[in-house]
């Protein structure tokens, strides 16, 4: 800014009653009219970088700022400095703004990260997908052979990050608008893996296979780029850690630039945190002096670009409670330096130094922490009239404090008025669509957890909870829409599986429903729904039409094979096996096979539940038993004509008659009248029927021996 072209450009006194819009617009445009490109571009350059990195100075990085020029005062000057870079951007010739291709890489790098911060998932892999074209390289996941411990005597399948440049894409050359690499001795110190089994890095069989080309700072910001687009697009997991992981080793194999390297370590710090053999190195790498901003040696416009406060934060994850205390409070950052205090225990604490900071200047935000620290929602309201009405913290508090004594209408009301200041709360959001499912108000829970998912896509309990609403507005068609949302974003939870197949079978997605049974088989050693195979063999016997239109029939096939595995798991559940049975057509069908297999089914069933304990004490239950048998020996009856082997008829037959005769001294031990000598009303009919089966089978038997 002190420079003798930024001079000499803005040297001019302004007119009388010129506004400062109209003063800068001739100055720069009077300029650019009489000076060479090279030195346009020096100085619109060096003018609007100047001042975005003094306001980044003045507000975020330090140290303050030692001088201000004459006509300014303090509180004008900061808008000032970010006032003049935008207002130039619309003064440059289009050649300025598009004539490099790494300033275009670095923009839209820079709407990425925007539209993450605004959870805009789509927009931003949108601008990643063009800062890579520009860039020309591409970067994949591959495996590698390789070794990850000391003792391992084999290569085996290691995950690492392949960069490769395209073999049209220019190489970067040093006249390009790039950052220039940070001195070594300025680079954080990347702390070695001392450890006795794993190794540092992965030793990979071919390593000269696997180089990384020369990055610049533009390719290495579009590595992290990516990576961080990576971890918010997907859900927290061991196989999404190591993926992570091959991002960071990456990075670190070519230690450039400040803010790349230290986002790196910081990043891999927290992934090895979970790790007994890396998580001392995982602490020693948050060693706040190995981070620390170098203010009179550091360039300036790569010490705004890692925030500080990131680093307590990984602290804090570290139980590192302490230091992280003393660096929020060194940054001011009260609401994390009080919920260090108060994990530490130290409430009273906690409480005198908000109350030392309210006598200095009373502000919203002070008073809701005390009246978390203290649990007192009268802060609460004070902040809110303190505020204007404008807190949307103070009535979010405050409905945290009403969800806490189970005051739902309280709490949706104080949430409502906390989202329409600032409907960018996803957790509000979520409690809000929990408190009206309290008071049964299913349409403004779909409303709320609609709003969550629209925040956060991957979170797999909104999308649960927005189609357990929509299953009490009776909207089967967006709860089955929803529920697929939610296995996308969590596999492995049964109790969505549960619900997702209960929707199937009441929407009739019988295909979908065969696959949610098989998954919660995987899932839960011990599972069984006998309604809804019942439903499902129902559907493919009856024929029934889908939710699609096709015929439920063509899925017999997939429904014996999960038969066949439920069977083999639950192999003492008599209605799994008449299901089973009747699937194969209960012993009607006109192909010999499926009748013997029902046959067997049928069999197993009668031996189960007779097998049960008590199954004779109950009259209803006794009936049932001998329905089956009596099934049972029909079938018996109707197989043994089709056997070309008399003896394996006569086996039948038998086998069948011995089942009979047992259930009918059993009806009559149990259920004769002592006085009178007879069955029990309900049990004569039955009685009579199996006896005149077992003559039946008598009778086919004789004829068989006489064969």
């Amino acid at each position: 800014l002190f420079s003798s072209v930024v001079q000499g450009l803005l040297g001019r006194a302004p007119e009388e009653g010129d506004s400062i819009e109209a003063y800068l617009e001739r100055q720069v445009l009077s300029y650019l009219s009489n000076a060479t490109e090279d030195q346009r571009k020096t100085a619109l350059l060096a003018l609007a970088v100047g001042c975005l990195n003094l306001f980044a100075q003045s507000n975020w990085t330090g140290p303050p700022l030692c001088f201000l020029p004459s006509p300014f005062h303090f509180s004008s000057f900061l808008p000032f400095l970010l006032f003049l870079p935008s207002f130039l951007i619309f003064l440059l010739p289009p050649s300025l703004s598009t004539g490099d291709m790494n300033l275009a890489i670095q923009f839209h790098l820079e709407c990425s990260y925007t539209c993450l911060t605004y959870y805009e998932y789509r927009r931003a892999k949108e601008h990643l997908q063009t800062a890579r074209s520009l860039s020309g390289i591409d970067v994949n996941m591959i495996g590698a052979l390789g070794k990850r411990t000391r003792f391992q005597e084999n290569f085996l399948a290691q995950l690492i990050l392949d960069v490769k440049r395209k073999d049209n894409s220019p190489v970067p050359n040093s006249e390009s608008l790039s950052l220039i690499a940070t001195p070594q001795e300025l680079l954080p110190k990347d702390h070695q893996l001392s450890d006795d089994t794993v190794l540092n890095q992965i030793n990979l069989a071919e390593p000269s296979e696997h180089e990384l080309p020369d990055l610049n700072a533009e390719e290495q910001a579009l590595i992290l780029a990516t990576c961080i687009d990576f971890q918010k697009n997907n859900p927290v997991h061991k196989l999404n850690d190591e993926e992570l992981l091959a991002f960071t080793t990456c990075l670190l194999s070519q230690p450039k630039f400040w803010a790349v390297e230290v986002t790196s370590l910081c990043l891999r710090a927290k992934l090895e945190r979970g790790s007994s053999r890396r998580v001392e190195r995982a602490m020693m790498q948050t060693q706040v002096k190995q981070f620390r901003t170098h203010m009179h040696t550091q360039c300036l416009c790569e010490k705004y670009s890692h925030k500080t406060w990131q680093l307590a934060s990984l602290l804090t994850d570290l139980g590192l409670t302490s230091s992280a205390l003393l660096i929020y409070e060194r940054l001011e950052l009260w609401e994390d330096a009080v919920v260090c205090l108060e994990r530490m225990g130290q409430h009273g604490k906690a409480e005198e130094i908000l109350r030392r900071e309210l006598e200095k200047k009373e502000t919203p935000s002070l008073y809701c922490l005390l009246g978390d620290v203290l649990k007192d929602p009268q802060y609460y309201d004070r902040a809110w009239e303190l505020s204007k009405h404008r807190s949307a913290r103070a009535q979010r508090s405050k409905a945290l404090h009403h969800l806490r004594h189970k005051e739902f209408q309280q709490c949706v009301e104080c949430f409502e008025r906390s989202l329409r200041i600032n409907s960018m709360q996803l957790g509000v959001w979520f409690s809000l669509g929990c408190a009206y499912f309290a008071l049964e108000g299913y349409e403004g829970a779909a409303k709320a957890f609609q709003r969550c998912v629209g925040l956060e896509p991957d979170n797999s309990e909104a999308w649960n909870n927005l189609s357990t609403a929509y299953i009490k507005l009776r909207m089967k068609e967006k709860a089955f829409r929803t529920l697929q949302e939610a296995l996308k974003c969590n596999y492995e939870r049964w109790q969505i599986w549960e619900n997702f197949i209960a929707v199937c079978v009441d929407l009739g997605e019988f295909s979908e429903a065969i696959r949610a049974y098989h998954r919660l088989m995987d899932l839960k050693d011990k599972y069984k729904d006998v309604e809804v195979l019942e439903i499902l063999v129902r559907a493919v016997v009856g024929n029934l039409t889908d939710h699609r239109g096709e015929h439920a029939s063509n899925l017999k096939a997939k429904l014996q094979e999960l038969f066949g595995r439920v069977s083999a798991r639950c192999s003492t559940d008599a209605q799994i096996w008449k299901q089973y049975a009747r699937l194969y057509g209960d012993g009607h069908s006109n192909n010999v096979e499926d009748n013997e297999k029902a046959l067997q089914f049928l069999s197993k069933a009668h031996r189960c539940e007779t097998q049960a304990a008590g199954w004779e004490k109950d009259i209803g239950s006794f009936r049932s038993v001998v329905k089956g048998a009596r099934d049972m020996a029909n079938v018996s009856i109707s197989c043994s004509r089709s056997k070309r082997n008399p003896q394996e008829a006569l086996q039948l037959l038998s086998s069948a008659r011995l089942s009979l005769k047992s259930l009918v001294t059993k009806a009559k031990q149990l259920y004769t009248d002592v006085a009178t000598g007879e069955l029990h009303d309900d049990l004569r009919g039955d009685v009579t029927e199996l006896e005149q089966l077992i003559t039946e089978l008598q009778d086919l038997s004789a004829q068989l021996r006489s064969q």
